[in-house]
């Protein structure tokens, strides 16, 4: 029987278990005995037309064993826009270098990506799936994405500590910035810092509702008179009422978008409009980077993806993506499947009322109880005699 050859590659921003689903599809088309060449397109998928090719088929497996211990993409990732005819080129040239089977783990734009790139590669007899990430959980068709446990145990443990920092000295208003361009559910995780029912974040406010900047600034007054020290919690993604972003985007390229310093932003709002003292911070790719924040639940998951993916290539199937299927919450249970790629899995998955509070500026018990157990562990607990 022919032996076939697999094709990795990966698609948008990393995260922090990007690699342990890497390190999953390696395995398990090692483990499966299908595969005689284990290859990885460099920088994404598009590499494969600038040869940018690594046969990954021997690699140690002192190697192999940190990398689900690794951030980043071990072999790169990309961004690039593809035409209809790119689609044809790319599956020509997988034909050609003798590619069977391809492999591609992103988030929306990259399961889209593997949907129109299977059709591509039909007349050739190439069999492509995907392997869900993505930090922004945005991803519909699975419970969650693998990325989205590590970042929120990440933001939710470090601004626990900044809690700490803001309640020793209670003189300004902190506003963070998260990641989610159009999904609060990065921004909503926060939301999990607080040990005690007054600690921050003070609000939070996710893209799933238009900002009012009078409403805006009357809370964090009253906050600010009640407490000294405030954390205000805040989206790049926030737009007023008429979906136009509180601050201009910097750069825009299909789905790439660079938004402006919305922390920045509105830090000066505070401190121009109500006299207080305010500053910004902005985590950005710390909180997918993070290796040392990252959740074991997430990792686990992560490689089981990767594992179920390769599965389905092994099955034969084709335009198909592992999902996380929860199958308790307490305890915490799951399970990986696999499903097509269609239109419903593609959609972008926010937030609603069932988990968000848009009066209080904060979420709803429901939401933490769903988080909770993705974030792998206690966040760590400090002692204050304030």
């Amino acid at each position: 029987m022919m032996r076939r050859s697999l094709l990795l590659a990966h698609g948008g921003g990393p995260t922090a278990v990007l690699n342990a689903s890497l390190y999953g599809s390696i395995m398990e088309a090692k483990t499966s005995g299908k595969f005689s060449r284990i290859l990885a397109s460099k920088r994404g998928i598009t590499g494969i037309l600038g040869g940018n090719i690594a046969d990954i088929s021997d690699v140690s497996s002192t190697l192999l064993e940190k990398l689900p211990y690794t951030p980043g993409s071990a072999i790169g990732t990309g961004r690039d826009a593809i035409t209809e005819k790119g689609y044809d080129d790319i599956a020509a040239q997988l034909a050609h270098k003798g590619i069977t089977d391809v492999l591609l783990t992103g988030g929306n734009g990259t399961m889209d990506t593997t949907k129109k790139l299977s059709d591509a590669c039909k007349p050739y007899g190439i069999l492509v799936c995907g392997v869900p990430k993505t930090m922004d959980n945005d991803l519909s068709g699975t419970d969650h994405s693998p990325g989205y446990g590590s970042a929120a145990r990440y933001l939710a443990g470090s601004i626990r500590e900044v809690a700490q920092d803001v309640k020793g000295l209670a003189i300004h208003v902190v506003v963070i910035e998260t990641f989610g361009r159009d999904a609060g559910w990065i921004t909503a995780s926060s939301a999990l810092a607080r040990e005690n029912p007054d600690d921050g974040p003070d609000m939070i406010l996710p893209p799933e509702y238009p900002f009012e900047q009078d409403k805006f600034l009357t809370r964090v007054q009253n906050l600010f008179d009640k407490k000294h020290g405030v954390i205000v919690v805040a989206s790049e993604g926030l737009r007023y009422a008429d979906g136009k972003p509180i601050v201009e985007p910097v750069f825009q390229q299909g789905r790439s978008v660079y938004f402006g310093d919305v922390s920045s932003h509105l830090s000066l709002l505070i401190t121009k409009q109500l006299g207080i003292k305010s500053r910004s911070e902005k985590p950005g790719i710390f909180g997918r980077a993070s290796v040392a924040w990252a959740s074991e639940v997430d990792r686990k998951e992560a490689i089981l993806c990767g594992r179920k993916s390769v599965e389905a290539l092994c099955d034969g199937k084709n335009a198909w993506m592992s999902v996380i299927r929860r199958t308790s919450t307490e305890p915490y249970t799951s399970e990986i499947g696999i499903v097509p790629i269609n239109p419903s899995v593609l959609k972008a998955k926010t937030m609603d009322d069932t988990l968000l509070d848009q009066t209080a500026y904060d979420v709803k018990p429901a939401f933490l109880s769903w988080l909770r157990p993705l974030v792998g562990g206690e966040l760590g607990s400090y002692v204050s005699f304030l």
